[in-house]
Formats: structure tokens, sequence, C-alpha cells
């Protein structure tokens, strides 16, 4: 009910709803969007905080590239059961190779020894240990330090409140496009607005498209009891998933289908099953199948692991085996070259493009298989099938929001976004407080929720940067000898949030906004600096270079620094309310 008693209509009764769903886990998302952003390029972050790796400058061509990792592995592992050479491209400076043994499956997810080689010269890597990029793609959704189910129940509850405040807002903003164009300077809270429904209108796909798709991601943490009714684990049910999109013609896919069926009826015929079982026949015999068809799969490569028939044989020259992937290809770069039991007569070949088939294809990528002795191309004998509506809309959400297979442009553009969305939340937070500033000044003293939501404002818009900062630091100066080091850099991470909080309490509003953001000028305007003077290579050498996956952090730290400047300027030079106009300065009610 308004104040004259009349009636709400529908925009104001959702103005609380917007508010307070927006306001009670704001600081939550705000730290989510700012890290999930930063994740857009945690490929980059780590290689920076890797110093060690900046002297990799890879060679002009990909069979310049191939031919440095082919030597290297020739006279150390000549004997290795499988070699896999993830070559350097536009996200990594550096070849990184994979060694498995002669009993080790080629294409398993994880094993196998991990080198890192300089792509020209050849020679080992040694990077310093730190969770790099990672840590912060991780914690935007993982959170750090609690049980995970905890985690991504709370970010999951903080993206439906999201996604309420999102609905709330369009709803309760009769102006929405008009004022897209509107931004009045100098104004105080009508400023305020005006910047938050910029940044929500301007991206406001992008912030339904990344809330919905983080709610999507979520699904199967979160409400797992019908996966899990069906399928053994959630490896076989995005084994499963993979099935829809990809069909794979080939024998052995047939035999190993063939063995599933006889496992699911060898299940079938059991006697004594129980009520459980009865009601879940299909995932009781796919989880056998399963088994079997893993068990089968590494029969298959034991056997052609020992066979004698695999007698010494040269390899064949990778150069023209790779021209055949750029044709086919056209722009999509060769990523993964994988060499299947190398240097005898049983040698196989397999090569997968760098980026995605496309979006609606989640984790599919182009490949070719060739014979390792005669450079022969075998036939592709899979083929691509047109996912369902409601797998597709899946894929192609999820794949956004991860970046996952996207090529550079749209990378940045989803970066981009994300910059907007943390703006928008940032400025939502301070709109709360600058509306109720005028009440506050009013009464004479700020009230215990009102100083709570400013210190937090605080600690969260500012600190959070300045944390980060902080992060990298600890990276620099933690000694590259100390044991358990990634573990040191994110409790400074974490120690350096909690100091900006109390910090914020002890200081005055203005005092505390203006020391903060004169700090993260500093720290991010010199971090390029410290970049040179512990062992990275300096930003004229990166641009000359080409290594601009080095390069454009370091930039990316200077524009942050002159943005932090420009804030700093901003808050010195504004006055704030005056005493004698506090009681008759109304406030106003548009959210």
């Amino acid at each position: 009910m308004r104040p004259d008693a009349k009636p709400e209509g529908p925009r104001q009764s959702m103005s609380w709803l917007h508010t307070w769903a927006s306001l009670i886990l704001g600081w939550l998302l705000y730290a989510i969007f700012l890290t999930g952003t930063l994740s857009f390029f945690q490929n980059e972050i780590t290689i920076w905080m890797k110093p060690e790796l900046h002297q990799s400058v890879p060679q002009a061509t990909q069979i310049e590239q191939t031919r440095v990792a082919l030597a290297y592995l020739q006279k150390n592992h000549p004997d290795a059961g499988s070699w896999a050479i993830q070559l350097p491209h536009a996200r990594q400076n550096y070849t990184t190779l994979n060694i498995r043994g002669a009993g080790e499956d080629p294409r398993a997810r994880r094993g196998g020894t991990r080198i890192t080689l300089d792509s020209a010269t050849g020679e080992v890597l040694e990077a310093r240990e730190t969770r790099g990029g990672s840590f912060l793609y991780r914690f935007h959704f993982d959170l750090y330090g609690m049980p995970r189910m905890w985690a991504r129940w709370i970010v999951g509850i903080a993206t439906l409140l999201m996604m309420v405040g999102i609905i709330s807002g369009i709803i309760t903003h009769k102006k929405i496009f008009k004022d897209f164009f509107t931004f009045r300077l100098g104004k105080g809270q009508r400023s305020w607005l005006d910047a938050h429904n910029a940044t929500a209108v301007f991206a406001l796909p992008f912030h339904i498209m990344i809330t919905f798709s983080g709610l999507l991601l979520l699904l199967f943490t979160i409400m797992p009891w019908g996966v899990n009714q069906i399928y053994e684990n959630r490896g076989a049910f995005l084994q499963d998933q993979r099935k829809t999109l990809v069909q794979d013609n080939s024998q052995e896919a047939e035999s190993r289908a063939g063995r599933s069926e006889r496992g699911g009826e060898v299940a079938g015929r059991g006697e004594g099953r129980t009520e459980a079982e009865e009601r879940r026949p299909h995932g009781a015999g796919e989880a056998r199948g399963e088994r079997g068809e893993m068990a089968g799969r590494g029969e298959t490569r034991r056997s052609r692991d020992e066979n004698p028939s695999a007698r010494p044989a040269p390899l064949t020259d990778l150069a023209p085996v790779l021209a055949a992937a750029e044709k086919e290809w056209n722009n999509n770069p060769v990523g993964t070259i994988t060499i299947i039991r190398p240097n005898t007569s049983k040698a196989e070949i397999e090569l997968r493009a760098l980026n995605g088939v496309s979006v609606a294809y989640r984790s599919v990528y182009p490949s070719l298989e060739f014979n390792g002795v005669t450079g022969a191309l075998k036939p592709d004998q899979t083929e691509l099938k047109t996912p369902s509506v409601s797998n597709g809309i899946y894929n192609v959400l999820t794949s956004l929001h991860e970046a996952r297979g996207v090529d550079l442009v749209l990378r940045w553009l989803l970066f981009l976004s994300g910059i907007v969305g943390t703006l928008m939340i940032a400025t939502g937070l301070i709109l709360w407080c600058v509306k109720r500033a005028p009440q506050q000044q009013k009464q004479g003293y700020k009230s215990f929720g009102y100083r709570t939501v400013e210190v937090t404002n605080i600690a969260a818009i500012i600190g959070l940067p300045i944390t980060c900062a902080a992060y990298f630091y600890a990276n620099r100066f933690i000694p590259v000898e100390l044991e358990m080091r990634a573990n040191w850099e994110i409790r400074t991470f974490f120690i350096v949030w909690v100091l900006t909080f109390f910090y914020a309490m002890i200081r005055t509003h203005r005092q505390a906004w203006l020391e903060l953001l004169a700090l993260a000028t500093a720290l991010f305007a010199l971090l390029p600096v410290i970049n040179v003077l512990t062992g990275g290579q300096p930003i004229w050498n990166t641009i000359a270079n080409g290594q601009w996956v080095i390069a454009s952090f370091d930039l990316a730290m200077w524009l942050l620094a002159v943005v932090f400047w420009l804030a700093f300027k901003k808050v010195k030079n504004h006055q704030g309310l005056p005493a004698k106009k506090a009681k008759t300065t109304a406030v106003e009610t548009e959210v």
C-alpha cells in the first residue's frame, strides 16, 4: 500500500522486491561477477603469474613449432606409448607435452608426465607453483574454504536472486529504453540512477544469458537426483550426452555397443532384484555397460600395445599432415597433436582443432586421424548429429557462459559485457546508500544498518580489486621455493580483503573511498613494473615479440589504474549534501 493509501501498481509492488533481492546478496554477486569476468582470461592471468614462461617466443608456423617439440620427444622419450603435443596459440606462448607409457590410455583426461617447453628452443621450462587464474575461476562458483555442495548452493541462491533482480528491475522501470540515452552529471542520486539504468540496459541480453546459464550449470549439482537415478556417475551422464551429438560408426564402436547391450541383458536376467533396481533397469544396464565398454577399450589398447607385430618404423613427416589439417579447417588452427605408439609400424596421429565446432556442440572439436608411418588420412567414421532443441539451448548458453571454444572477438565481447554487469551491481549498491543519505543526515547520525551497508560497499566494490592486486603481488614476492606457496597466495587474497573491511570501519566514508582508490591506483600502475623486476618480460619486449597473452595483462593493469585514478578525482571533487539542505531535500522514490 502506498503512503497515500492508494493501491500499488505492478511497478510499485515490484520496487521493494528489486531493492532487497539485489541487496541481500549483492556483495556476493559483485564478487561472483568480478571474478567470473576475470575468468574469461584465466589463461592470460596464469601465464603472467608464471614469469619463467615469458621467455618462450613461439616459432612463426605450427610446422616449425611441431618440429621443435618432436626433436625433444625423439631425443628424450622415443619409446613412450604416446605423445600429446599442445601447440602454442594466441592464448598460450609455450608448448605443452604429455607423455604416457605403453600401458596407459592415450585419450584419458588425467595421467602421464606433463612437460612445458620453450616453443623456440625446446628448453624445458620449470614454472613456480601457483593457482593463477584458475583460483579466480573456481572462486566465482565454488567460493573457497567451505564444502563444495554448500558453496554451490549459496552461489545458486545468489544467482537466483540475481535473476529476480533483473526481472523485477525490468518491470519496475517504466522508461527503461528512454532513460538508457539519458545521463545527467553532477545530479547526485539522479546521476547514480542514470548510471545504474544505463549499465543494466546496455548489456541486458548478456545479464539474462549469463544468469540463466549459470543456473543451468549448477542444475546438476544442486538437483542431481534425476541423473543419479539413471546413471552411475556424472561421467557416464556426460558421455551419454556426447553420444547425442556425435555418432561413431566405426566397427570398434559397434563392438562396444554390443558389449554394452549384453551387459544390460545379463543385468536384466539377475534374480532377486530390489525395488530400487526395478525402478531403474535402464540405469543399471547402462552402468554395467559403461564398465564393460571401458574394460573392453582397455583390453583392446593393451593388446595393441603388446602386439609383437608393432615393429620399429620411422614416424612420417608431420608437415604434410599439418598442411592437410590447415586446408580442412581453414582458420581453425591445430590445437593438439596426439601420436599413439610413435616410432612403430602401428603409429597413429590424431589432430584436434583449437576451437570447437560451434557453441551448439559443447566440447566437440574437429579432429583428423592419420597413419603414423605413411601419413595417409583415415576416413572419418564419426557423424555430427543435430542436437535437440533443449540440448542445443543448453549447449549454446553454457558454452557462452564459460567462453568454451569461442574465438577471441567473442571472448572480448563477453569480457566487456561482464565489466558492464559488474558496474551495474556496484552502482546499484551505491545507489542504495545515496538514496537514503538525506534521511540519515536529517536524523543527525548514521544507523547501524546504513553504516553496515556503507562499509560493506567499500570492502566489496574497491576492496575486492585491491585484493586481486594483492594476489598478483603475492605471486611475485612469496619465495618460489616455499612449500605450499600457492596456498599462501590465496591466503594473502583473503587477508587483504578482510583488512579492507576493517579499514573501512575505522575511517570515515569519504576518507575510506579516497584512500583505497588511491591505493588501488598505485597498486595496478606498479604491477607491470613489478613484473619486470621479478623476472617477467617488459611490456616493450612482449609487444615487439607479439606475446599479447602477456602484454594484454600489463596494458589492462594500466587501464585499471587510470579508471581508479579518475574515480579518485571524482570522489575528491564531490561535494556532499549541505546540512542546511538536508531537511528540505526530498527522497526520490524511483529505483
